[in-house]
């Protein structure tokens, strides 16, 4: 039985994950991958704030698809956090941490039109998938082939974000 000393040691001790990883990689990826974890938070935010502010005659449309991509890019956040960890790093630990790494822009107008949202979120999304081909590079360099491949995973889902508020904001020809 340990005692109360060792206890205490235990409650205190680093978080050093065990890793295969080079010791130079654990930042370098961990690094890609929270600010990649603080955009995602920024976007999965302003996709909400869209989702509740949302009017006009396709509210009904929009408002639902709106939702489905917030929860979407929110499922991603704790995968995204715990492959940080995994490969011995810490991750955010406060909003104040995510608006210092976050590259996705906020939005706090008091008004925004339907179709401005859809093409600001678009724009966003499309910016996502190139900061995403960069953290994949990064995870390539150093042989972080489960990252990687995680990553592919929500490229994919943000292309398809990207297509379908770009072809929401087409305008029709008649």
């Amino acid at each position: 039985m340990a005692t109360a000393k060792e206890a205490a040691a235990l409650r205190v001790a680093r978080l050093d994950t065990p890793t295969d990883l080079r010791s130079e990689a654990v930042p370098e990826i961990s690094g890609a991958l929270n600010i990649l974890l603080a955009d995602m938070f920024a976007l999965y935010l302003k996709t909400k704030n869209f989702h509740w502010h949302m009017s006009g005659p396709h509210f009904r449309d929009y408002h639902l698809l709106l939702d489905e991509q917030s929860e979407q890019i929110f499922a991603t956040t704790d995968d995204i956090a715990e492959r940080v960890r995994k490969v011995g790093g810490t991750t955010l630990r406060s909003i104040g941490h995510i608006g210092r790494l976050q590259r996705v822009l906020d939005n706090d107008a008091d008004f925004v039109t339907p179709l401005d949202m859809l093409a600001e979120l678009r724009d966003d999304n499309k910016q996502l998938v190139a900061s995403l081909r960069e953290t994949h590079a990064v995870c390539d360099e150093h042989n972080d082939v489960a990252s990687a491949s995680l990553i592919e995973n929500w490229i994919d889902e943000a292309e398809r974000r990207t297509w379908f508020l770009f072809e929401a904001t087409r305008v029709a020809r008649e």
